[in-house]
């Protein structure tokens, strides 16, 4: 397992984005050199946790628990395919290209260690948006992708750390659970019924997945 690069995205005007300023930094490109992982703070106020990279839309974006982003190369793979047309790394917004790590399979709560010291742990699915969208060009984009339910993880920074092109992926921790992140992403999108299951990866789940998952229970039941 193994980080292929980072990659990192710096503000740009376009006509695609949910951004009231019509700025975004979904267009990565891979950093030269090393990168610092941080946890950028709370959400709407914090962005992204890597080092010289842009989140525009703090309301949606970033934050702890969406410090990181992570898509493997074998998905943009898949979508090379499907789509007819390359897709270099960083090209769906990720920071994190990965290779032989099963990202989709990943479980919430799990632990990543990725070079000699940044640790991270997964707490969610991404979820696609009319920036992305508009971003690939792609029409239908947001239906198609959801319905792949390959979403790649959001992860926040437990020990932050120093990572580049090349470093080591080591899965450090796995938690007693089963649910995982392409389940949760169903969970929290075309399946709400799943949403009771959720609720047994506890606090490590995105505090806004949590919230749904409860509110659900409290409604409808288990």
């Amino acid at each position: 397992m193994q980080l292929l690069t980072v990659n990192v995205g710096r503000p740009k005007a376009v006509d695609h984005t949910d951004h009231r300023d019509g700025v975004t930094g979904i267009d990565k490109q891979p950093a030269d050199g090393p990168a610092l992982v941080t946890d950028p703070g709370p959400k709407g106020t914090g962005g992204s946790g890597v080092a010289g990279d842009t989140v525009c839309s703090l309301r949606h974006h970033g934050g702890t628990h969406q410090a990181v982003y992570a898509f493997a190369r074998e998905d943009l793979d898949f979508w090379e395919g499907e789509l007819g047309r390359p897709l270099p790394n960083g090209s769906f917004g990720e920071n994190l290209t990965t290779s032989g790590l099963d990202v989709t399979g990943a479980l919430i709560g799990e632990r990543w260690r990725i070079g000699a010291q940044l640790v991270l742990q997964v707490t969610s699915g991404r979820v696609p948006c009319r920036t992305f969208a508009g971003h690939l060009g792609e029409r239908g984009w947001v239906g198609r992708f959801t319905r792949t339910a390959a979403p790649g993880a959001y992860l926040r920074v437990v020990e932050p750390g120093e990572i580049r092109a090349g470093d080591p992926i080591e899965i450090v921790h796995r938690p007693d659970h089963d649910v995982t992140v392409a389940l949760s992403f169903r969970a929290g999108t075309t399946e709400r019924s799943l949403l009771p299951r959720v609720l047994a990866a506890g606090d490590a789940l995105h505090p806004e997945q949590l919230a749904a998952a409860r509110e659900y229970v409290a409604k409808y039941g288990a």
